[in-house]
């Protein structure tokens, strides 16, 4: 029986999909960045959980959405002079190179905010007519006091919410905690015609109506990262529930801990992020997948270049173990007991640690008993399955990629050197070179990173 940490009861729960077909959904980006380590953290565990689950027989629906309307993508937008939608359909392509070099499956659906306006505008008019919104000169608020679960996802009271709250200045809300459903249209911001004038949905109401039309009124599972349990799942099952009355809007919500780098979360707004791209120059997917699931998904997890170098020489065992003749022999190593551990570390909450350290168990008793002239060869059959469960390939790494790698981050640091003592000629003669080999230089404020071109 898989057991489940469950965010909104705060226990661990036996999982007992309410169908045939688990449905889960899991919130997606906003596409308009590059996709950084962060979002490889979640959605490598959220693809793992969905492996697991189709490992033990069940059907999973799975879909994540992107926000392809939103304040950051119209801001980037008019900075580059692009429209939105440009802007948008340009990082959901890069997202999705580097969701499949994480050899991350694909969801079954990804629904965008911007071909969703109608069944957005049908939630929005059913909360307003049941009385669970309002409108305010074109906007729309989500009004909390009418719903008396308010705060049960984050285990806050409204009291102690409101405490907290503060309204922007030229907001008419009744109560500071409401959230905006519709926004009004501001000058030169993309817009759609609807009940209350032109506009476009708030953050929160698209998830609703999203799951809602693709999984139905009740779903299984609603993932994300820890920092989305409030406000945006808070509001997400506040403003479900009061649409449809179904009660539960989602049945287990699981919440990955957050990447951190050093001290700090790592985010965009304090600028120190490591790209999906960056991270994969140096290291393979594998790698980087080993890394993520070191720990448990709930805890936080800190990042470190000695970490990645660690788990790549793991990945790099494994693969061997996994890859290496077989003797012919009547005596065979059974690695059945190898699969009983697997299992039963996963169905407790996804333990990953404690799966992927049965992997290595696994090949360090593989790589014994060809030694000892012991067949291996269903064993490692064993071990490929298993780690096709942590969505592992085992795939040999590229040499060249890997042994490259500390010569460049040695050219960058003699470049660093020049530049400090401001010899400029030499120090571009380096990037040049670099260029013409493929590999791009990017300055940031935190150092000097490369990738390929």
């Amino acid at each position: 029986m898989i057991r489940i940490t469950n965010t909104l009861t705060g226990q661990k729960e036996d999982f007992a999909p309410r169908g045939d077909v688990v449905r889960m959904y899991v919130c997606g980006v906003t596409p308009y960045d590059e996709s950084h380590i962060g979002h490889a953290m979640s959605y490598v565990i959220f693809d793992t959980i969905r492996r697991y689950l189709e490992y033990r027989d069940y059907r999973v629906n799975y879909v994540q959405n992107f926000t392809d309307v939103d304040d950051k993508i119209i801001a980037r937008a008019n900075k580059l002079g692009v429209s939105a939608t440009e802007l948008a359909d340009r990082f959901i392509a890069e997202y999705y190179r580097d969701m499949d070099a994480l050899n991350i499956r694909r969801a079954d659906v990804y629904p965008r905010v911007t071909e969703e306006i109608p069944g957005i505008i049908e939630v929005v008019e059913g909360l307003v007519q049941r009385g669970h919104a309002y409108l305010v000169h074109g906007d729309v608020y989500f009004r909390v006091a009418s719903d008396p679960d308010y705060g049960k996802l984050s285990h806050r009271s409204l009291e102690s919410l409101l405490a907290g709250a503060r309204v922007e200045v030229g907001e008419l809300k009744e109560n500071p905690m409401d959230f905006a459903l519709w926004k009004s249209a501001k000058p030169g911001e993309p817009a759609w015609d609807s009940p209350w004038g032109p506009g476009r949905p708030g953050w929160h109401i698209e998830c609703s109506a999203m799951c809602i039309r693709h999984l139905g009124e009740s779903i299984d599972i609603h993932g994300g990262g820890q920092d989305l349990i409030f406000p945006h799942h808070e509001n997400e099952v506040a403003q479900s529930e009061s649409y449809t009355g179904v009660v539960p809007f989602a049945r287990y919500w699981l919440h990955n801990g957050l990447l951190r780098l050093g001290e700090e979360k790592m985010s965009k707004s304090l600028g120190n992020l490591v790209t999906i791209k960056e991270v994969l120059a140096k290291h393979t997917a594998d790698a980087l997948r080993l890394f993520i699931l070191s720990s448990h998904y709930r805890s936080p997890l800190t990042y470190t270049a000695e970490g990645l170098e660690a788990m790549q020489r793991g990945s790099d065992r494994l693969g061997q173990a996994a890859r290496a003749a077989s003797p012919e022999s009547a005596e065979k190593l059974n690695a059945e007991e190898y699969r009983r551990r697997f299992i039963t570390a996963m169905d407790d909450d996804f333990n990953t640690p404690q799966a992927m350290g049965t992997l290595f168990d696994l090949a360090r008793d593989i790589n014994r008993a060809r030694e000892e002239g012991v067949s291996v060869q269903e064993a490692q059959s064993t071990l490929r399955e298993l780690a096709g469960v942590l969505g592992l390939t085992l795939a040999e790494a590229e040499a060249e990629e890997i042994t490259a790698a500390p010569f460049i981050d040695l050219l960058i640091q003699i470049r660093a050197e020049l530049r400090a003592s401001k010899q400029w000629s030499l120090s571009d003669k380096i990037r040049m070179q670099l260029q013409e080999l493929g590999i791009v230089l990017e300055d940031k404020p935190q150092g000097t990173t490369w990738k390929k071109a």
